[in-house]
Order: structure tokens, then C-alpha cells, then sequence
């Protein structure tokens, strides 16, 4: 027979122990948002699952159910061989811990094959997140690297990531690079999803002395950073990178690889355009659509992004911040790594 566990037992057992969790909801539901590393199995596809639905709203209780019954019969053998392929423990989870998880747990068990079932579903879990955040007891002393756009902040945490420092990679949670340009070739995520990821990192770096993490918006993209975290922002150690304008062309260039989404930029740029002193922005516009991608940067980062950054560098007291002026991103790891190890920290 299978077993009911709690989220909390979920977790636990998670870290104890080889733990697959599966996610029974149809793929719209999961590509949505889901319990995080979780695979999906639908019960029912989205198709079936508004047939279903659609009988338990108009019809009666039960012939949704009878239909259901029909529906998941002729696939038995398929459904079980994907779960019998899976090796170690399974826990299994639907909306609510209702009809989909429970009937597949039942038939798993009636095969011999253990799976829990997470009480709830996966509506306890987006309640358990949400409560989580808002009283979040955030622990470690927060660093926070800024600077204009183009100095490789992101792949600065990357690297330092790398390398075993505790680095909360906000714009990679959340699937978008922050400016206007940073949804192109990323898949974003939701706020469900975002909330998840984040609560799942943070978790995991309480226990840390100190973290570092990049100056963002309070909104990215999509998402919204929850206000403990924009607070972390305003009131950490505000690291910031300088490094030439020629450099910060190269790494936008490497980071966005305009020819690639050459119509995406296009695009995106008349969201700005206006914004920019007409001459100036009818030569952006002419230098991308003639694959003068370099220069097209340039003039960005020196007519709007560059006086952008400025504005925000003002609002911090210069005693309240530590500056860096390099060449590459060579330079500004070795920077920031020697002035964490001289913080004994």
C-alpha cells in the first residue's frame, strides 16, 4: 500500500535518500510550475484532462470519474513501465493530493512498485513557498556586485560559483538577463517558478557567512524579487566594477550574440528608441539592421545605459561602496576574490 507524507517529510526524505518525485498533472500544469527537479508522468494529457474536467463541471461527479476510469485504463501498462523504469523511491503528487496521485499510487502498489504521495499536492507546496518567503530569516552578510552594463557581472558570479563562493544567480532563476534585450535566447521562467528556485537557493545558502549576488531591478523580467531580497540589495556591501567601455562592447557582444537573434534586437530596440536622442537612436537602428552590431552597442551603452548607471551610482554614498577599475573579467575576479579574503569573513 502506498504512503501519505507531508512536504516536510518529502524534503527530509529527499536528503536522506535516492528520492525521484513525480509530478501526475497533465504538461501544461508542470510546464507552469512544479515541485523543482521533479519529473512528469501526466496522469492525463491536457486534452483528456479538460474532458474530464469539463464532465465534472456540466455532467455529474461520477461520469467524470467513469470517464476517467476509460481513459487511463488503455494506458495502464505504458504509465506503469515509465514509473517501473525509474530507479529507487517514488513519491508522486498532484493539484491536491486528489484523484491523479492517489490512483496512481493505488495501482502502482497493487504492482508492486512503493511510491508516497504528497499530501496536498502541489497546492501545499506553492502555500509552504509563499509562506516561506514572507518571513524568510535571511542569515548571510550580502555583497552586491554592481556595474554598467557589460562589465560580465553574471559571468562573474559564474566564475566564482565555480569556485566554491556562495553566489545567488538571481538573472539565471529567473531565465532573463534583466534589460530590455535579456529575454532573447532564454527561456524565462514564471514567478512560480522563480519563487521556487529562489527559496530552494536561499535554503541553501543560510548557512553561509556572506553571499554575493548582482544589483538587479526589484522586477526581472517576469518576476518580482521578494522585499527581504530588495532590502539585501540597498543595504549590503556594494561592490562596483569599472571597466572600459571597448571591453564592455566585447562582452555584450559574446553575451548576446546579436547575429543570431538579429530580429529579436530589432525588435526590442523600438521599445527604447524613443528614448534615446532621435539622431542617435536612427543610427543604432541603421547600424543593426547592417550588422554593425558593435557599434550599435557602443552607442547604447554611451546614450542610455551608461547615464542609467550613473543615476543609480549616485544613490549610494561613496563610503558605502567599494570600487574596482579593470581591464577584463580576468581582472575583476582576482579583485573581488582578494577583497573577500582580506574581509575574514
Amino acid at each position: 500500500m502506498f504512503q501519505d507524507i507531508t512536504l516536510e517529510q518529502l524534503r527530509e526524505l529527499k536528503t536522506k535518500k535516492q528520492l525521484t518525485v513525480i509530478d501526475v498533472r497533465s504538461p501544461s500544469e508542470y510546464e507552469d510550475s512544479t515541485y523543482p527537479d521533479s519529473l512528469n508522468i501526466p496522469f492525463f494529457n491536457d486534452e483528456e484532462r479538460a474532458e474530464v474536467g469539463t464532465l465534472y463541471k456540466q455532467t455529474s461527479v461520477q461520469a467524470a470519474k467513469d470517464r476517467g476510469l476509460q481513459i487511463i485504463s488503455s494506458k495502464l501498462p505504458s504509465f506503469i513501465k515509465e514509473f517501473g523504469a525509474i530507479e529507487g523511491d517514488k513519491a508522486v503528487f498532484c493539484w491536491r493530493g486528489g484523484m491523479r496521485s492517489r490512483t496512481t499510487a493505488t495501482v502502482l502498489s497493487l504492482m508492486d512498485i512503493h511510491a508516497y504521495r504528497l499530501e496536498g499536492g502541489y497546492k501545499a507546496y506553492r502555500k509552504w513557498v509563499m509562506d516561506e518567503l514572507e518571513s524568510f530569516d535571511f542569515k548571510p552578510k550580502s555583497f552586491v556586485i554592481h556595474g554598467n552594463t557589460g562589465t560580465g557581472k553574471t559571468n562573474l558570479l559564474h566564475r566564482l560559483k565555480n569556485k566554491s563562493y556562495p553566489v545567488l544567480d538571481l538573472e539565471g532563476l529567473a531565465g532573463h538577463r534583466g534589460s530590455i534585450f535579456g529575454h532573447i535566447g532564454l527561456k524565462s521562467n514564471n514567478q512560480k517558478t522563480f519563487d521556487s528556485l529562489l527559496l530552494e537557493e536561499l535554503i541553501r545558502l543560510n548557512d553561509s557567512p556572506y553571499v554575493l549576488f548582482e544589483a538587479e531591478s526589484k522586477r526581472i523580467g517576469k518576476v518580482v524579487m521578494p522585499n527581504f531580497l530588495a532590502h539585501e540589495k540597498e543595504t549590503g556591501t556594494q561592490i562596483w566594477i569599472e571597466m572600459p567601455i571597448e571591453a564592455r562592447v566585447q562582452q555584450i557582444l559574446q553575451d548576446y550574440q546579436p547575429e543570431q537573434f538579429k530580429a529579436q534586437y530589432i525588435a526590442s530596440f523600438q521599445r527604447i528608441k524613443s528614448r534615446i536622442h532621435v539622431p542617435i537612436a536612427a543610427e543604432i537602428d541603421r547600424c543593426l539592421h547592417a550588422d554593425q552590431f558593435a557599434d550599435a552597442v557602443r552607442l547604447m551603452l554611451e546614450y542610455y545605459y551608461d547615464p542609467k548607471y550613473d543615476y543609480t551610482s549616485q544613490q549610494y554614498e561613496e563610503g558605502s561602496k567599494v570600487t574596482f577599475t579593470v581591464n577584463n573579467l580576468d581582472e575583476a575576479e582576482d579583485a573581488v576574490i582578494k577583497y573577500l579574503a582580506a574581509q575574514n569573513i
